[in-house]
């Protein structure tokens, strides 16, 4: 459809990223040329999936939910690019607001697999759907707010009712491809 896009595809759950961990802290925290080569390795990977996020036009998340959330290996991901000085920027002199985001304008698609139904607004479940609030909230924490979510529930039925929910996400994707 848009044979001059350039497609960037990170498979974290076959390829997980890093979760935090203390040597990333120390990096984070050490002024540039005081880290050594062990903490320069430590954040190695944050500063190229940040690089490679922030180039990214149109972000395409596909996730199932997990307990009701999101998988650690997308919560590692996220926060190794939520990251201040590059996603967003800390002024503690702006009381009113001291967090500024620095992605601006970007547009993403969350596409969740989900168990049973009932976890969209207004559904039996909806309060304890903590992966929709959460992506929205933190991705809206850097500016990204224009999302897109599409979800696949019945994931764990077999027959028409999943038949029906991936019929549904289809021709809302469509939809969304046409426009």
């Amino acid at each position: 459809m848009h044979p001059a896009d350039t497609v960037i595809y990170r498979d974290i759950g076959r390829n997980p990223v890093p979760h935090v961990d203390e040597p990333w802290i120390a990096a984070g925290y050490t002024p540039p040329e005081q880290r050594t080569s062990e903490l320069w390795e430590a954040i190695r990977i944050r500063d190229r999936l940040v690089d490679e996020f922030l180039a990214a036009d149109i972000y395409i998340i596909g996730v199932p939910m997990y307990n009701f959330g999101i998988p650690s290996m997308l919560k590692a991901y996220i926060d190794q690019i939520v990251r201040i000085g590059r996603t967003f920027v800390f002024e503690p002199e702006n009381a009113a607001n001291p967090y500024q985001p620095l992605v601006l304008g970007n547009k993403m698609f969350v596409i969740s697999a989900r168990d049973s139904s009932g976890y969209g607004a207004g559904g039996q479940y909806e309060t304890l759907n903590y992966q929709t609030p959460y992506l929205a909230t933190i991705f809206g924490f850097i500016d990204i707010i224009d999302i897109t979510f599409i979800d696949v529930e019945n994931d764990e039925s077999d027959g028409q009712k999943l038949l029906d929910a991936i019929a549904t996400a289809r021709n809302q994707i469509a939809q969304l491809v046409i426009r």
